[in-house]
């Protein structure tokens, strides 16, 4: 299952666009002891972002710990991992409305799949 939250958007000068962090859950086969988490942050994966007609408007990269900043223009968008194709796992699409000068923050979890 993916999840996508948008717990607030925050004023961030004149700057248009989402930021947040992308987590995997689970991220390695077989139960989750209790003293590690059950997610981890999806670090190094690149992202498409498509337009509300479906055109790829830009893509970005996760950072180590799978946050990421883009600009955007103001309107509605979809994100995506880039060369997905099908498969095991569930890595979006995300859904997300930018704000005209409002970074909108988000935090998306992806299901790996596996169990």
């Amino acid at each position: 299952m993916c999840a996508g939250f948008l717990p607030g958007q925050t004023q961030s000068g004149s700057q248009t666009g989402i930021e947040g962090v992308i987590t995997i859950n689970p991220w390695h086969p077989g139960p989750i002891r209790a003293d590690e988490p059950a997610s981890k942050p999806l670090a190094n994966t690149t992202w498409v972002i498509k337009n509300d007609k479906g055109d790829v408007a830009t893509e970005f990269t996760t950072d180590a710990q799978g946050r990421f900043q883009t600009s955007l223009p103001p309107g509605r968008y979809s994100i995506s991992l880039k060369g997905k194709k099908g498969g095991v796992g569930k890595f979006g699409p995300f859904d997300v409305e930018v704000v005209a000068g409002q970074m909108t923050k988000v935090q998306w979890q992806c299901d790996s799949g596996l169990r």
